[in-house]
């Protein structure tokens, strides 16, 4: 069957050369945004509850930009005046740049990791000493704790923000082609708003082994899969589905 619709369960992007505008250009297909989850901060007396006192650690672990956001948020809640001599381990560059949004980046002692979190082992070894602060949501990788673990090093974790489930009674009635997955909570958004979803002919496109399994577990048919070598991105593996489904269109 041919696609013509594609609704992708995360934000639009914000940059003009997405590979899913070149997508939908080169194929004449309609790719729309919607998160099924979305990110919504605790408060600093919730904080508080889970005995965090930003002023016992001398340095942060980010792993998203979330992570940043809600850590200078609460900061700023709890009136805590974040120190020029604070030192922040970031898990890729892109988090590490966007530090920039809040403090002055040539005065801070920023360590960056390539792309992993085990990546960050040799920085984190190196300043062993130090009390680390893991700043995180609801729902944290399990490869942290077991990195910073395998590292005996003095850290803790906190919740700073929650994944939470978005409302999408608006698509009740809407019919997509594909639907495009990215982790478990995204299915699990797809029926706490729709209990009663019948996977009929729309084909479902999932991105890691957590959101297949994820998918498979609910009785879903997945049709389109990334990453794999051919298709190491979700936008490459709907490029080369679309390919077959829509020949002698």
């Amino acid at each position: 069957m041919k696609v013509k619709t594609i609704l992708v369960s995360q934000p639009e992007p914000k940059v003009e050369n997405s590979p899913y505008f070149e997508l939908q250009n080169k194929h004449k297909v309609k790719v729309d945004f919607r998160p099924f989850i979305h990110v919504e901060g605790v408060s600093a007396k919730e904080i508080r509850l889970q005995k965090i006192d930003l002023n016992h650690f001398t340095a942060i672990i980010l792993t998203s930009k979330n992570a940043v956001d809600h850590f200078f948020r609460v900061a700023d809640e709890m009136r805590y005046k974040v120190p020029e001599g604070l030192k922040y381990f970031c898990q890729s560059e892109a988090i590490a740049f966007y530090l920039q949004k809040y403090v002055v980046y040539r005065k801070r002692k920023i360590y960056v990791g390539p792309k992993d979190f085990a990546d960050l082992s040799p920085l984190i070894k190196k300043y062993k000493d130090e009390k680390f602060l893991l700043p995180a949501s609801d729902q944290l990788n399990a490869d942290a704790p077991i990195t910073l673990n395998a590292l005996k090093v003095d850290w803790t974790p906190a919740v700073f923000y929650k994944t939470v489930i978005s409302d999408l009674s608006d698509l009740a009635d809407v019919y997509y082609d594909v639907l495009a997955f990215f982790s478990p909570t995204g299915i699990k958004s797809l029926f706490t708003n729709f209990p009663d979803f019948e996977q009929n002919n729309t084909r479902i496109a999932v991105f890691g082994s957590t959101t297949q399994k994820a998918a498979l577990e609910k009785g879903l048919r997945i049709d389109i899969l990334a990453p794999t070598p051919e298709t190491p991105s979700m936008t490459m593996a709907l490029e080369k589905y679309i390919s077959e489904a829509n020949k002698g269109k």
